[in-house]
């Protein structure tokens, strides 16, 4: 199945690719290497609707489609994936906001995520529990009019940046199964014992916010539930399959990104009197890299398109696929771009190593590889 974007597609694609070459691509190297949040380019971002774009005109959003908001993410993270990451993750949690929310939560929160005020994280990974999501052992209890939080969550995009926290927590520890006692909660960073720590010693996306946080008596009116009690874990089903076309967006990016230097690279380099694209052994080798990142690509707007076309079945399905073939090949095409540029792939003269760093993680969160396997052969058995 093939997908022809549309002119407003292109139109989104060329200004993010423009803004990425103009305002991203000179600062990258200095924010990877100095670990600097773009916080200026944050608000940049926003003036031209790059952040959360999903979120709907009148909240202050663009309102875009999921197949938009891919080509949004694909285009920051081929400028650069650390401050793409940084941009594109202010919005993390304002979906189940915006699907679940009263309306107060809307009105307050996703006008100023839209205009780059605000971040939002979604605390939901624990020190004992990533992947097992059911099994997460930060409580939320009634006391009168209000929930009394206490627990640990770790992993957090937007940790020390947000202003604003979805938190993922029990609220009825007993139930059986375990997932069915979990509740969405709104709760603002600034709250008494919402504490972060950032996570610094990163392998890669220097420039993106993470952190552990710790929540310690930390108390909300009941009136911030996200939806209905009991069903948060039901509410985060609804944005897997959207959170996971999402990264592997970001991997088609970077991956992107790392095949546009292998060329230019050996379009200049001379070896034997040679420019080394004319040694079949490297162009063969960055013909497979192009092939599998458009095969990527491909198989990530179809993803898309299945998000948005509400069949969850299939939607699940193919935004599994696609993140585990796109993260996968990310991070081969990237390794693939170093051997390309030989010794100069191995040091920071060139980019190269970045997006090998950079693109690793992908295979990692929103569920790892190894989570997307199940998932595609339970649909399929």
């Amino acid at each position: 199945m093939s997908f022809q974007l549309s002119e407003e597609h292109r139109a989104i694609r060329q200004a993010v690719r423009e803004f990425g070459e103009k305002e991203i691509e000179p600062v990258a190297r200095e924010h990877d290497e100095e670990h600097k949040y773009p916080h200026d380019l944050v608000e940049k971002a926003a003036e031209y609707d790059f952040v959360a774009p999903n979120i709907p005109v009148e909240y202050g959003g663009a309102g875009m489609e999921t197949l938009s908001s891919t080509l949004v993410t694909e285009e920051l993270w081929r400028a650069d994936p650390g401050i793409g990451s940084a941009i594109g993750s202010r919005g993390f949690g304002s979906n189940m906001i915006q699907k679940f929310g009263d309306e107060w939560m809307k009105e307050e929160w996703l006008p100023r995520i839209a205009n780059g005020e605000s971040a939002c994280c979604s605390c939901i990974s624990e020190p004992a529990h990533g992947s097992n999501v059911a099994g997460i052992e930060t409580v939320a209890e009634t006391d009168g009019d209000e929930y009394v939080l206490n627990g640990n969550k770790m992993w957090i995009t937007n940790g020390t940046v947000a202003d604003v926290a979805v938190v993922m927590a029990k609220t009825d520890p007993d139930a059986e199964p375990p997932h069915r006692g979990i509740s969405a909660i709104l709760v603002p960073t600034e709250t008494d014992g919402f504490e972060s720590t950032k996570i610094d010693n990163k392998l890669g996306i220097h420039a993106s916010d993470l952190a552990e946080i710790v929540i310690d008596d930390v108390r909300v009116p009941t009136e911030n539930i996200i939806g209905e009690e009991n069903e948060g874990f039901y509410q985060l089903m609804d944005f897997f399959a959207s959170g996971r076309v999402s990264v592997a967006a970001q991997a088609v990016g970077a991956a992107q990104a790392a095949v546009d230097e292998s060329v230019e690279y050996a379009n200049e380099r001379e070896q034997g009197g040679r420019l080394i694209k004319d040694y079949q052994a490297i162009s063969h080798k960055v013909a497979e890299m192009a092939t599998n990142v458009e095969a990527a690509r491909s198989l990530t707007y179809r993803a898309a398109s299945q998000v948005e076309s509400g069949d969850d079945e299939m939607a699940t399905r193919y935004a599994s696929m696609a993140k585990l073939f796109a993260s996968e090949h990310a991070v081969d095409v990237a390794d693939e771009a170093i051997q390309v540029h030989g010794g100069a792939g191995f040091v920071t003269d060139h980019p190269v190593e970045r997006y090998y760093r950079d693109a690793r993680i992908t295979k990692i969160y929103e569920g790892t590889s190894e989570i997307q396997k199940n998932i595609i052969a339970d649909r399929l058995f």
